[in-house]
């Protein structure tokens, strides 16, 4: 296919290829030419032009379809207005030449369709070039119009309406002409010509001025009938029409005769109320009382009514729209609207269309709100008439009932769209509620005393909707509605009003999460108890009553199981009395009783029924077993009373039926969702009723992807809100009077219940589902063969109605069904013959079903045999039905029969699929089967899978052919098309990318996605998207982004919303791979298409902002989903930060529409909703994330800066600080909430991210320290009395993190924000009145632990600034100068804030420690729970508890941390002054329990139950398997702990209980194993170290007070203290030491794995390879495991250090062994490991007697071990003999005389020394020398040392000193350090000559070159002596002064 892609045709490539390719090789060519020609120079198009033409004018003749006849006349204008205008009258004579001919062939009539339309683009694109021939061709299609049929009348009016758009006012002299056919075509039999003849008037009216002037009235009247039998695209079109007309009559161009609104609207409404019939019909119908309007002209003067506001557009409709209001309630009270209920429903919502399609999507935010003001004076000025004409005493001038009820509709629909103004709103409606003129709610309220029912309860569900909007009302308005109800219970009026207000109220708290004080539950169940009881008392208000106390229980069950549990018992009472005690007293009550007690009594009984449903959806873990049994009695009463149903309307007739209907409806929807073993005794009668709509009932049935073949009434368009009456015309229209139990229904939106009759029809279908399968099997299948004959026995319309009740029980039933699960055999017969009868239905949804249920019946009977015989069936049928209906149900049962059972799986089965299918496709001559049979194809083609690959090229190709051939006027099957395009791709899948697939069959796919590309019909445009969309996720490459990205910007901003969604979900896909590419071809868009939205262009502000604007107005939640996740992936794979900054900034300032005159400040965007507005914030969010990832430039302003020039500037983010923290500002201080939260969330990303980025222009600040004021400014509003306790909550962490981020380096400016936070700390003192709590306890909670934790966190950081400022301090010499200037200098570090905090430190300790009470009691497990207090905690109820335990867990670490640090400042000591200003609020209990200060408790116990309460909870935390995510809780618990054992006292304690010590070592030793963190496991083992410090303290009290109580002299007779005893025995489980033991094994182990035996072969050959991976953090782990080694002997009795004295010296020598092994760098371990080792040789239990012995043989063992590590490595190995030596030196110093001076180990020592001094390295060589401070310590230890084994060491040091000295040539040239060393060796060696003379003499004499060494150096240091001596006088006598200071002035 690729050689067609020329300028001319490769007419050798087409005459080789078949007949049937042909078609679309020549499509294929025209869409090459169409993108070729503007891009070809001018002289080339014109050597090729009468070629070109000839080729064209080849195709033209050659009878092509739709799709290539509109290509070639583009294509062909194209060509002419490029190259040679000239010849085009040549080819337009010749056009008309071929219209006007009267060939009849077959291919005459395509070949005249393409004439008409080459006409059409010509004049288009020409224009005035043909003006001449203009008349002619007029003419000449106007004739052809007279005799054409319908595809000819379609094409002859695209043609007409693209001439007139071509020649402009050049074609006014025939604009009567053309208005005289296209009135006729606006009436047309086909649809389609209708469409057209629409959209050609609208091109008229463009120039045509009579239209909107003079004819306005006729073209009106014209578009009514055109409305009538009309589709939905009929409606579109004709909708739009008229609405452009109206709307240019209002507001004409420049031309007098305007037209005023209410003459427009009279208009509109002379449509909607007698429809567009003549004078005699209307009149007739006048006088017969009857309506003869349609459903569908009133949808469509619906539409169009929308159009026309909408084209003025919102300014406009803001002027204008109290006029508009009062002329649309003039149309919803009029009594020919509202003559019957289904009339009055359908009216009122279509009035409710309207306002809510113009006032949600074209107005801003101050624009509705100035709307609800307007809806609120027509509600209170409907009400104030009501009320005065029933007030007025004259009987004459009372008001009639007509105008009561005209007064309900008005009322329904102001109310209705208020409520849905005021939720879309938000909180930012709440001036409408201070607003004194307006008087909103007492608006509302006032209606509630309307007679009429239904508006009653429109006024109850705006209440919900204003509480929806504005939690804070809801206890207000509640205890306001329910002091009314108390106030006049004896109104019928109020009752009901009041009562559905309250129910309305409690129902909408679902939505709020901020919830309600839990005392109102309470008084809504007394309030309900009281109605029930008082019921009987009154009987002209008993039924109001009964409907009243019933509604408030089911509301009061919405509030879910925290509420419900609490008032179960009184509920399951409520429910017992309602119902009769026992069967027997219910047969007794059908003996008496009238009509009116039944009335009362199904009401009543039904109300306890549907509070019984909402318990089941609501609180469905209440419902157990237990109180399920409870309620048996009841439900078998109910059951019972269903079956006795019959008796009671033959004795009472009409009267009871209603109420017995909405009880049987009751009865039934508990029924379905309770076990069907609940009521398996008593088995209800099911009923179903006849009036039921098909629209109703089997949808929900259907498989989703069959609903589009029954029309698009089903689709999800911007109409269905209207559309969905069409269909409802037999059953009455939905509203919420039919159910005033319904507005305890979630939703957002105003529930619209089906009438009762047609619910319980759906309700019996569910249960029916249910009950069948319970039943024993021959009961089964006598129902089924019942319903069989039923069926087969009725005729017509009754016939229908049965069958469509009895598929939709069936189908209900098995889709509840698993396989096998359908009973014996006999049962298929029945089944199959219902379904079998429903797929020949005329009907399309029974057939739909039908399909549906039989692909069910297959998979629950799971037989392959009997699948195979109702394929067969399928077969037979097919071959013999003639009808359409049969053969394209069954058509569509061959395709779904297998969707549930796997697939297609045999090649046979799908080969007889295909052929059939195929057939039936082609069939022509009706379009119904082509839809269906296609449709059916495609399922078999999704469900064969790779099977079908074999298959694809013939599909492709019937595909194509019925693209290129299938007219325009059934669009339907174009869709199918689509469908079968769509399963073809995904087929294929990535094979479409590979060599191995032939490029005709990608070509197939680019074709067809063209063809339905460039259909009119807006889901096939929508198919073809998707389509794109599939083909470029498998093949990208061969989908040109050029092309589909322009073409998806243009739908954009489609009316149609299934074109908006495909639009989004195909830009959603390229951008998480495309980003830049799409973008980048939207703005080259621009050229072509400008405007791509009404406010916004994407030249502006790119296809993002586009997005934006869209996002705006959608109100699709997929769609907008779609939308947001779209900008997310852009901005995530975006390069140009700066750009989506200024386009997020530009969103933000775009808040209100107000000042419409500073257009230039504002932006592109205006008035922006703050859903939109919180969206984008977000995104800043994410934007700040983005960057943490990227560049670190991002975050560093000196980096930044000095960026190269090729970057720009704008693309670091710290450069944007300033539009970052005004845009976290401006949503900060917005007036929603929403938007005020994630403001603030943005402010606080904003201070942890550049909190510590440095100022570079000033040294020693911060970035952010200049933008203090504007983030004090933005929180300030989150503290005020009136703000919710989320925003408050939120704006406290936005305090602790700003006071801990140290960037305000001013005290002074850092109060501000600390007031806000003593403010907050003020409130949770002083608590709150629970007479005025707006929000649930849990709500007080949540703000109460955020300011306790906001605090918690200050002080916490505040003490340890304050740690690290005065730290510098005591490592310094402490001068009295430095610490002053510190202190009265800048004092906002540590000092300054821990000021701050200490005044408040009282009260917030106490806060703290109930806090961690509180917590610690939630935390219990469930078997504790008794131990919760009955009353609740000190900031939680008894009945908040599941909602208070989420908050509490989210605060309780930084509360612990800061208890603790408290605790640690003030030692454990009680204060004695206790502050007078706490004031706890009304809480149940107090904090006088284990964590306060009072009682009869002594001090000691209240430190014990402190530190117990903060070791619990770190103990219980640690232990928890639920703390992987939680690290900084983790850091918080063991900080905490840390700071409890720095004091004296909680160490005391720790160490007296060993129990509890082991019990801490357990936890340490299981987060050292689970966490791999390296700041917890240091801080493990700092804990580890304190432990142990405490049982040393612990160990040297006990022995100091034995000492101390026996007398010194009895100390060898002592008790041993520590662990070991006597024995030395350590239990595993119960050992301190062993469990140090174990930790410090896990750590060095893990560290350096060859330390165990079972790891060393492991681990990878070569010495020491383990530790070449130590970091720093290791490194530090190791230091402090070897640390804690070394403590380990002293907390063991002497026989105990015997026992671990072995482990430790072989880890700490094993560490030593691997270390040594290792180059340079881990000195730190390496010094660490031999100050361990030297604690373990110096420890006192070396020197106990009974351990002594033993303590020496193990450290000869230890030292014979240590002299062995010089050879212990490879021989390529090389060895740290410097940290060797530095050991053994530690050894030979610490170990004493009787461990070194063994001789093996004394001559082995000598000898390590020796080759040390003889090593060729010379650092080894001068580093084994000891030093001056080793010589002397050493020197020390021989003269304290009386041993005659003294002179064995002296002959060992004598050689080393000796080595040391420097002759007298040397010591001038030597450094300095070698000189400190030689006069030192030369001063001992002085000094031990004398001690030591016989030793001293003999080493001279046996080493002649010591003794020369020796005496050069004592000569050359005489010489140096007397030289300093002589220089000493000369200096002495020049430099002593003349005058003597006197020194002495006594």
């Amino acid at each position: 296919m690729e050689r067609s892609h020329g300028l001319l045709l490769n007419e050798e490539a087409l005459g080789q290829i078949g007949e049937h390719q042909r078609a679309e090789f020549v499509f294929e060519w025209l869409t090459h030419l169409k993108k070729l020609l503007p891009t070809v120079d001018r002289v080339d198009i014109r050597q090729n032009q009468r070629r070109l033409i000839d080729q064209l004018s080849a195709v033209l003749i050659g009878s092509p379809g739709p799709p290539t006849r509109w290509l070639l006349a583009h294509c062909l204008a194209l060509l002419y207005r490029l190259g040679d205008p000239i010849p085009s009258s040549l080819m337009v004579e010749r056009c008309n030449d071929i219209i006007r001919s009267k060939d009849d062939s077959p291919s005459g009539l395509p070949t005249r369709l393409a004439a008409v339309a080459c006409l059409g683009s010509l004049y288009e694109q020409l224009g005035r070039m043909l003006v001449g021939s203009f008349k002619d061709t007029l003419v000449n299609l106007l004739k052809a119009m007279k005799s054409a049929e319908s595809q000819g009348r379609y094409e002859i009016m695209l043609s007409i309406e693209k001439i007139l758009r071509g020649l402009g006012v050049s074609a006014v002299s025939s604009h009567r002409d053309v208005y005289k056919v296209a009135r006729a075509c606006l009436t047309d039999r086909s649809m389609a010509v209708r469409c057209a003849a629409a959209k050609c008037l609208l091109e008229l009216q463009r120039e045509a001025v009579f239209l909107w002037t003079s004819e306005l009235e006729n073209v009106a009247t014209l578009c009514f009938r055109a409305f009538e039998g009309s589709n939905y695209n009929v409606r579109v079109s004709v909708s739009k029409l008229l609405g452009t007309l109206l709307a240019a009559a209002v507001e004409p161009q420049g031309v007098k005769g305007r037209s005023s609104l209410e003459e427009v609207m009279d208009l509109l409404s002379a449509g909607f109320l007698r429809g567009g019939g003549g004078f005699l019909r209307t009149s007739g119908d006048m006088l017969k009382g009857t309506s003869s309007v349609s459903k569908d002209i009133r949808i469509g003067v619906t539409q169009a009514c929308v159009v026309f506001v909408s084209t003025l557009g919102g300014s406009w409709l803001e002027a204008n729209f109290p006029a508009f209001l009062s002329l649309l309630m003039e149309l919803a009270s009029h009594s020919r609207a509202t003559q019957t209920p289904v009339d009055a429903a359908v009216t009122r919502r279509c009035v409710s269309f309207i306002l809510r399609s113009t006032l949600g999507s074209l107005l801003g935010e101050k624009a509705q709100t100035n709307a609800a003001k307007q809806i609120c004076i027509v509600v209170a000025s409907q009400k104030r008439t009501i009320d005065a004409a029933l007030t007025d005493g004259n009987v004459e001038t009372r008001v009639s009932s007509a105008d009561i009820s005209a007064s309900q509709h008005v009322l329904v629909c102001c109310l209705l769209e208020l409520g849905a103004l005021v939720q879309g709103l938000g909180s930012t409606a709440a001036p409408l509620l201070t607003d004194t003129t307006t008087a909103l709610l007492d608006s509302v309220v006032s209606v509630l005393l309307h007679p009429v029912a239904s508006a009653r309860l429109a006024a109850a569900w705006c209440l919900r909707c204003v509480v929806m909007a504005m939690p804070s009302q809801c206890s207000p308005l509640l205890d306001r509605c329910a002091e009314r109800l108390v106030a006049l219970k004896s109104s019928p009026e109020a009752v009901a009003g009041y009562g559905a207000a309250v129910a309305a109220l409690v129902a909408a708290v679902q939505h709020c999460p901020l919830g309600i004080p839990h005392t109102k539950g309470k008084v809504v169940l007394g309030l309900a108890e009281d109605l029930l009881r008082s019921a009987s008392q009154n009987s002209r208000i008993s039924l109001q009553r009964t409907q009243a106390g019933w509604m408030l229980v089911s509301s009061l069950v919405t509030l879910g199981p925290a509420v419900v549990e609490h008032h179960l018992s009184r509920l399951l009472l409520l429910w017992r009395c309602v119902f009769a005690a026992s069967l027997r007293e219910q047969d007794m009550e059908l003996r008496r009783g009238d009509y009116f007690t039944w009335q009362v009594t199904l009401e009543g009984r039904a109300g306890a029924l549907c509070a019984m449903k909402n318990l089941l959806l609501h609180c469905r873990e209440l419902v157990t077993d237990d109180i399920i049994s409870r309620l048996l009695t009841p439900l078998a009463c109910a059951v019972t009373l269903l079956n006795k149903l019959p008796a009671l309307l033959r004795s009472y007739g009409s009267s009871v039926h209603c109420f017995s209907v909405v009880y049987r409806l009751r009865v039934y929807e508990l029924l379905s969702l309770l076990p069907p073993n609940t009521y398996q005794g008593s088995t209800p009668t099911l009923f179903f009723y006849l009036p039921c709509s098909d629209l109703t009932l089997l949808p929900p049935l259907c498989h989703h992807d069959d609903l589009p073949l029954v029309g698009p009434a089903l689709h999800d368009t911007d109409h269905r809100y209207i559309e969905e009456q069409l269909h409802g015309s037999v059953v009455g229209g939905a509203s919420l009077d039919n159910d005033p139990f319904s507005l305890c229904d979630r939703g957002d939106d105003a529930p619209a219940p089906l009438p009762p009759h047609v619910a319980l029809t759906a309700a019996a279908t569910a249960l029916f589902g249910v009950l069948l399968t319970n039943l024993f099997a021959f009961i089964r299948v006598k129902i089924l063969e019942q319903f069989a004959e039923t069926v087969n026995q009725l005729k017509g319309q009754r016939q229908q109605t049965v069958q469509t009740h009895v598929c939709a029980a069936l189908c209900s039933l098995l889709k509840g069904s698993v396989r096998g699960s359908l009973g014996p055999e006999e049962l298929r017969p029945p089944a199959l013959s219902l379904l079998s009868g429903a797929l020949e239905s005329s009907s399309p949804l029974i057939r739909c079903l039908a399909a549906e249920g039989l692909a069910r019946l297959v998979q629950v009977v799971g037989d392959p045999g009997f699948t195979a015989s109702v394929s067969l069936l399928c077969f037979d049928r097919l071959k013999t039905a003639r009808d359409a209906a049969s053969r394209s149900g069954y058509a569509l049962a061959l395709g779904a029969l297998q969707r549930y059972t796997g697939g297609i799986s045999s090649p046979q089965h799908l080969s007889t699929c295909l052929r059939v299918l195929f057939t039936l496709s082609q069939d022509s001559t009706s379009p119904e089967v082509q839809t269906w049979s296609l449709h059916s194809l495609s399922l078999v083609v999704d469900l064969s899978g790779c099977l079908y690959r074999t298959h694809a090229e013939p599909s492709f190709s019937l595909v194509l052919r019925l693209l290129l051939s299938t007219p325009p006027a059934h669009p339907e099957v174009h869709h199918s098309l689509g469908r079968c395009l769509h399963g073809l791709i995904t087929c294929l899948g990535p094979d479409l990318q590979g060599t191995t697939l032939s490029p005709a069959l990608r070509s197939s796919c680019l074709v067809g996605c063209s063809v339905m590309q460039a259909g009119p019909d807006c889901l096939v445009q929508a198919r073809a998207i998707s389509c794109l969309q599939q083909l470029h996720m498998f093949s990208p490459p061969h989908v040109n982004l050029a092309s589909l990205v322009p073409a998806l910007c243009a739908n954009l901003c489609s009316s149609f919303l299934c074109l908006r969604r495909a639009v989004v979900a195909c830009l959603r896909q390229l951008v998480q791979r495309e980003a830049l590419e799409v973008s980048e071809h939207a703005v080259a868009l621009v050229k072509e298409l400008m405007c791509v939205s009404a406010d916004v262009t994407i030249k502006e502000v790119g296809l993002e902002g586009a997005l934006f604007t869209l996002l705006d107005r959608e109100s699709d939640p997929g769609l907008r989903r779609d939308i947001q996740e779209t900008l997310v992936h852009m901005m995530a794979s975006s390069s140009k930060l700066g750009h989506w900054l200024k386009l997020c900034k530009d969103v933000l300032s775009a808040t209100t529409d107000e000042e419409k005159d500073a257009e230039d400040d504002s932006g592109p965007f205006t008035a922006l909703r703050w859903a939109t507005r919180r969206f984008t914030v977000e995104c800043v969010c994410r934007i700040i994330a983005q960057c943490e990832s990227a560049d670190p430039a991002h975050f560093d302003m000196v980096l930044a800066q000095e960026s190269p020039p090729l970057l720009s500037p704008s693309d670091f983010l710290v450069l944007h600080l300033g539009d970052l923290v005004r845009m976290a500002f401006t949503a900060a201080t917005d007036h929603s909430d929403p938007l005020r939260l994630a403001g603030l969330q943005t402010l606080l990303v904003i201070i942890r991210r550049f909190s510590s980025i440095p100022e570079p222009e000033f040294p020693g600040h911060v970035i952010l320290e200049q933008y203090q004021a504007n983030v004090g400014a933005a929180l300030r509003p989150a503290f005020s009395p009136d703000a919710p306790p989320d925003v408050t909550a939120k704006a406290c962490q936005v305090c602790s993190a700003w006071i801990a981020s140290s960037v305000v380096s001013d005290l002074r400016d850092l109060r501000r924000v600390h007031q806000l936070l003593a403010s907050s700390l003020a409130k949770v003192q002083s608590g709150r009145d629970p007479s005025s709590q707006l929000y649930n306890e849990a709500a007080a909670t949540m703000e109460t632990l955020a300011v306790l934790k906001a605090w918690a966190e200050v002080y916490i950081v505040a003490v340890e600034s304050s740690r690290l400022k005065e730290s510098p301090d005591r490592s310094a010499d402490g001068s009295v100068s430095s610490s002053t200037n510190d202190g009265s200098g800048c004092e906002s570090g540590g000092a300054g804030l821990l000021k701050l905090v200490q005044s408040d430190l009282s009260t917030l300790s106490r806060l703290w420690l109930a806090a961690l009470q509180d917590y610690a009691l939630l935390t219990l497990p469930q078997e504790n729970t008794a131990q919760i207090p009955a009353s609740g905690g000190a900031f939680y109820t008894a009945e908040t508890v599941n909602q208070a335990r989420a908050h509490y867990s989210s605060c309780w670490a930084p509360v612990l941390q800061a208890s603790s640090l408290w605790l640690h400042s003030s030692g454990f000591l009680m204060a004695d002054d206790t502050p007078a200003t706490l004031s706890r609020p009304a809480t149940p209990t107090s904090m006088g329990h284990t964590g306060s200060v009072g009682g009869a408790k002594s001090p000691e116990d209240v430190n014990t139950d402190r530190l117990h309460l903060i070791l619990g909870i770190s103990v219980e935390f640690l232990c928890s398997p639920h703390s992987e995510d939680q690290m900084e809780n983790i850091t918080s618990c063991l900080r905490a702990l840390q700071a409890l054992l720095d004091v004296s006292w909680p160490r005391a304690k720790i160490g007296n209980d060993q129990a509890l010590s082991v019990e801490l070592l357990s936890v340490l030793h299981r987060l050292m194993v689970t966490r791999e963190s390296a700041s917890v496991q240091l801080a493990v083992l700092d804990l580890l170290q304190q432990i142990v410090t405490a049982a040393q303290e612990h160990v040297r009290e006990k022995r100091h007070s034995a000492e101390v109580d026996d007398g010194a002299a009895e100390k060898e007779t002592l008790p041993e203290f520590g662990e070991g005893r006597d024995t030395g025995g350590l239990i595993p489980g119960r050992s301190l030491v062993f469990g140090a033991l174990e930790l410090c094994l896990c750590v060095l182990v893990r560290k350096l794995p060859q330390l165990s035996p079972k790891l060393a072969g492991t681990s990878p050959t070569g010495c020491g390879s383990s530790a070449w991976t130590l970091t720093d953090s290791d490194c530090r782990l190791v230091s402090s495991a070897v640390s804690v080694l070394s403590e380990l002997p002293s907390i063991c009795s002497p026989e105990g250090s015997v026992s671990i004295l072995p482990t430790v010296l072989y880890l700490l020598l094993g560490v030593l062994r691997e270390l040594v092994h290792q180059p340079m760098g881990l000195g730190l371990v390496v010094q660490a490991t031999l100050r361990a080792l030297k604690s373990v040789l110096t420890s006192p239990m070396s020197r106990q007697e009974k351990s002594r012995g033993a303590w020496k043989l193990l450290l000869r063992s230890a030292l014979n071990t240590l002299l062995i590590l010089w050879d212990s490595g490879s021989s390529d190995c090389v060895v740290d003999q410097i940290s060797l030596l530095t050991a053994l030196t530690v050894f030979l110093l610490s170990a004493g005389p009787d461990v070194c001076i063994m001789e093996p180990l004394h001559a082995l020592s000598l000898q390590r020394f020796t080759a040390s001094m003889e090593s060729k390295d010379p650092l080894v060589s001068t580093r084994t020398k000891l030093g001056p401070e080793g010589s002397q310590q050493f020197n020390r230890t021989l003269t304290s040392c009386l041993c005659p084994s003294g002179s064995h060491l002296v002959s060992f040091l004598l050689p080393l000193l000796i080595s040391f000295l420097l002759d007298e040539n040397a010591l001038g040239s030597a450094p300095s350090a070698s000189r400190s060393l030689h006069e030192a060796a030369l001063k001992d060696l002085m000094r031990l000559g004398p001690q030591h003379p016989a030793v001293f003499r003999s080493l001279i004499s046996s080493s002649p070159h010591l003794k020369s060494r020796l005496e050069a150096a004592v000569r050359g240091n005489q010489q140096s002596l007397n030289a300093k001596a002589n220089g000493a006088k000369a200096s002495g006598a020049k430099s002593s002064p003349s005058i003597t200071l006197k020194t002495n002035f006594l």
